[in-house]
């Protein structure tokens, strides 16, 4: 964290971590307000922009659950006069696949947002453009399929989005920090939104106007609240299942390719451990939030510095993964990992076949196999970097690990299986791709 504020130069950074479902690490670093100091809280505010999709995604699905619509609607349901509507569905703006073009592809606050807009301007103003592609044939992302997505759900609900959100999402989980930027929420709690130009110093960020974050970027919370969030999509205690899956599944386009977006969600697999999550950039603030729901993890990183300009949150959410999602079971065995730096320093010295080997591992590390390991592998000195990097999969109910090894200039990847008894099944040495 510190080799990250002090390479960035962010004013702040907050940090919330949730580990077995349960919110285990929660810090604040730095100042959440620099023109009169004040240091950031775990109970100060940031500004989570994209990220707030995920909320707008999950009202419209509370909305289907209810059976007052079907992700499968098409927008004209609502909508008739919408160009392009009778072609597009709710599916394909949360999937950000209907093909609008977006309205803010920039990374920065252009001067129609300086004014006030009503939604539904902005939804007839960039419907009206030629779509990108065919509904359901690519993705992009389009910060105006959100807007027509979240005057669906108040068309439906009969409700103001964040009214919708806090009655049937904030409240029910305890997320009592959310407040609707778009309606002056800003107050004392919330962090200082600050700006950088080159490498010059920070500056007063300047703000979106009204109407032009709604439904996909108009929430501020603390990272607690987000963790709360989070821990509610590990526990599937808010949605029904099915929703979850709908949310949490990449969509498949016309073509049988994978968008790798599910609905308000980033979707992937990373180290043979599924993750879905967002980043969120506005005037001001970074956000990144990352779940790993089948392993119980999520990591949560705000910033008050705008947009690309600040990746300290970036940088920890990145250091962050790579210590707890993939070498999770060696931070809690650490006897693998010691195990595993000892087996490369003696297939370094050719005394790797004094390791006690299973029948087919002695078959496999022939001679002429440790020869070469010995002979390639002992000029590249001792490990100067020696980590796990990812639980390989579980056939043959074998312990099985991957770890990066870092020699000088040269990268390896080192795979290791190693059978009930203890006995070592497999080990292999490669160039890391």
């Amino acid at each position: 964290m510190a080799r990250a504020m002090v390479a960035e130069g962010v004013p702040s950074v907050s940090l919330a971590i949730v580990r077995h479902g349960s919110i285990v690490y929660e810090q604040a670093y730095g100042l959440a307000r620099v023109t009169s100091p004040q240091p950031a809280t775990t109970a100060t505010r940031y500004h989570i922009g994209s990220v707030s999709k995920q909320f707008t995604a999950a009202a419209l699905l509370l909305l289907a659950e209810d059976g007052k619509l079907s992700l499968d609607d098409k927008v004209a349901h609502w909508f008739p006069d919408l160009p392009h509507a009778a072609d597009v569905s709710v599916r394909q703006l949360l999937s950000m696949t209907a093909g609008y073009t977006d309205f803010w592809p920039q990374d920065f606050v252009f001067d129609d947002m300086t004014r006030p807009i009503a939604p539904m301007d902005i939804a007839r103003r960039w419907a009206a453009q030629p779509l990108d592609f065919e509904p359901g044939t690519g993705n992009l992302y389009s910060n105006t399929d959100y807007v027509i997505a979240g005057l669906i759900a108040e068309k439906v609900s009969g409700k103001p989005l964040f009214e919708l959100m806090r009655e049937r999402i904030f409240s029910p989980l305890g997320m009592t920090s959310v407040i609707d930027v778009e309606h002056g929420g800003r107050n004392a709690d919330e962090a200082e939104s600050l700006e950088r130009y080159g490498l010059g110093p920070l500056r007063p960020s300047v703000p979106e106007a009204h109407g032009w974050l709604f439904a996909l970027g108009q929430l501020s919370m603390t990272p607690h609240d987000l963790a709360l969030w989070d821990q509610s999509q590990i526990r599937r205690s808010l949605l029904k299942p099915a929703s979850y899956r709908a949310m949490q599944a990449d969509t498949l386009l016309a073509d049988g390719h994978a968008a790798g977006y599910g609905l308000g969600l980033a979707v992937g697999v990373v180290g043979g451990h599924r993750r879905v999550g967002h980043s969120g950039a506005v005037s001001g603030f970074e956000t990144f939030n990352r779940v790993y729901p089948d392993d119980g993890l999520a990591i949560v990183a705000t910033t008050n510095l705008a947009f690309g300009v600040s990746n300290a949150a970036r940088r920890v959410v990145m250091a962050l993964d790579d210590v707890m999602r993939v070498p999770a079971v060696d931070l809690l065995e650490p006897a693998a990992l010691s195990r595993a730096k000892s087996l490369f320093a003696a297939a370094q010295s050719g005394r790797l076949a004094n390791e006690a080997m299973s029948a087919h591992a002695r078959l496999f590390l022939t001679s002429q196999v440790l020869s070469d390991m010995a002979t390639s592998l002992a000029p590249l000195g001792a490990p100067t970097e020696f980590s796990a990097d990812g639980v390989a999969d579980a056939r043959g109910g074998m312990n099985n690990r991957n770890y990066r090894v870092v020699c000088g200039d040269t990268v390896l990847a080192l795979t290791m299986r190693v059978l009930a008894d203890g006995s070592l099944e497999e080990f292999l040495v490669e160039r890391s791709r």
